[in-house]
């Protein structure tokens, strides 16, 4: 399993040859020109596409990037076994690459960072002694690497052991980055770049797109239902046209997954982990997307569950969307901490999961309305994720629900989700009546528009719903 996983990681690195546009490059540019950064530790589920993001913004604004990936070479980590001193470690690091590490020019990329523990460690040295160095580390288990805490050994001079790996997370010594899949705006760059000016200023606006223009929209919005955003997923939409070989990458992206899912964790936590994420989408499937444990067995039990459920969120495998009692601000003091739903951190993934046919999802057309919403909501959740929104969703007494409830400078605004062109809720009306919202968005098949207090937001451009 071990080297199946390092094969697929291995394919995905050499075929993923187009550069495509990432949303998070200008988080990076803005760090690498902050005066006194720190070392930048970046968040993200395996394949989507840390690695070469960040290799392509370093050699596009520094004068050399030198790669460590410790997953693919074991012998880099005995490069840490000694003692953390950065000059020490650069020099060794310089030898290993055969390649000059400069103080100002160059970008050291930490890769899989999280195989080598003492490596994530030697970053909070580089920050005190050595903060002349850019260093980005990142990895595709690092959040579950570094939230393996069953038992906490020990605090000393800003670090935190657990034990296990003896992972050693340098708190306040590094900032913090989340990579997420490609979200709707970032494949619309790489397919019609001139329709994302056009959706935003629509949605700033309140205005119509025009019908050719808005049914276009629907349609790459559809496209991207059936891709989701795994970049190599992505590109072979591109590069080939033909949704067949999509479906294969994603299959095979799935299979990655699932032999990640014995890392950090004992066998019978593997098992729970897996049952979990195999359980998704028919969990969604359900009128009530509210997770059940009862769903995966009829002796599952959420306290035996919750450390798979911590380990797929940790692996960036799954988004939760928590229950909120009241539509108030903060959210946070509202929740009900036994009831959430669970969506997959990529809808494409879903779809292959689910096994869901193309010509269903493409079309918009046939059967399958619970799995039409189910995918359409998931979508939804990937997009206010992408944008750093936390979610959550609201109910009374089973008879009404908003789908999503986020949080602004203006308020607590309602989220209602529609697969189609049906925007009837009794819901919404239920909701705006106990709680008075600032304004509410309906997300539907319709286009632009502002009426009775309600946004219109059309399905392609839920990527303009900012935090």
């Amino acid at each position: 399993m071990k080297y199946l996983r390092y094969l697929l990681a291995l394919r995905f690195l050499f075929c993923y040859t187009k550069s495509m546009e990432r949303i998070i490059e200008k988080t990076l540019l803005e760090w690498k020109e902050r005066k006194n950064k720190m070392p930048l530790l970046v968040f993200g589920a395996r394949q989507v596409g840390k690695t070469t993001t960040i290799f392509n913004f370093g050699k596009k604004h520094f004068a050399n990037v030198v790669l460590f990936n410790f997953e693919s070479n074991e012998k880099l980590a005995k490069i840490f076994d000694a003692d953390l001193s950065p000059k020490r470690i650069i020099e060794e690091l310089e030898y290993f690459s055969a390649q000059s590490i400069s103080k100002r020019n160059t970008l050291i990329f930490f890769d899989e960072v999280q195989d080598c523990p003492k490596a994530l460690t030697s970053l909070k040295y580089f920050c005190e002694q050595a903060p002349e160095y850019t260093i980005i580390a990142a990895g595709s288990l690092l959040g579950v690497a570094v939230n393996r805490k069953k038992k906490r050994v020990a605090k000393t001079k800003g670090a935190i052991d657990y034990e296990g790996k003896g992972v050693s997370y340098p708190v306040g010594k590094v900032e913090l980055a989340y990579m997420h899949p490609m979200n709707f705006e970032e494949f619309l760059l790489a397919v019609n770049t001139p329709l994302v000016n056009a959706i935003k200023n629509a949605y700033a606006n309140n205005s119509s797109l025009s019908e050719h223009i808005h049914d276009k929209a629907l349609e790459l919005y559809r496209t991207f239902l059936f891709t989701g955003g795994m970049p190599k997923a992505v590109l072979e939409y591109i590069e080939k046209q033909d949704f067949d070989f999509v479906r294969i990458r994603q299959h095979e992206i799935l299979t990655l997954y699932a032999a990640d899912m014995g890392k950090y964790t004992t066998e019978s936590e593997q098992v729970k982990i897996n049952a979990i994420y195999e359980s998704i989408p028919s969990q969604l499937a359900k009128e009530n997307k509210k997770f059940q444990y009862s769903l995966i067995g009829s002796h599952a039990r959420a306290a035996s569950y919750e450390v798979g459920l911590d380990w797929l969120k940790s692996a960036g495998l799954v988004i939760k969307c928590n229950k909120a009692k009241e539509g108030k601000i903060s959210l946070v003091n509202y929740l009900d901490l036994l009831s959430y739903k669970i969506f997959m951190s990529d809808v494409g993934l879903l779809n292959a999961k689910s096994a869901i046919p193309k010509n269903m999802v493409i079309t918009g057309l046939g059967q399958g309305g619970e799995a039409k919403g189910a995918m359409t909501e998931n979508y939804v959740a990937c997009e206010l994720a992408f944008n750093s929104h936390l979610l959550h969703y609201w109910e009374s007494d089973g008879k009404a629900e908003i789908d999503f409830l986020i949080q602004t400078d203006e308020g607590v605004i309602p989220i209602e989700v529609k697969s189609a062109d049906n925007v009837q809720s009794k819901s919404l009306k239920e909701f705006v009546k106990r709680f008075n919202p600032p304004y509410s968005i309906r997300i539907s098949s319709k286009n632009f528009g502002f009426e009775n207090n309600i946004k219109s937001v059309p399905l392609y451009a839920v990527f303009c719903i900012k935090a």
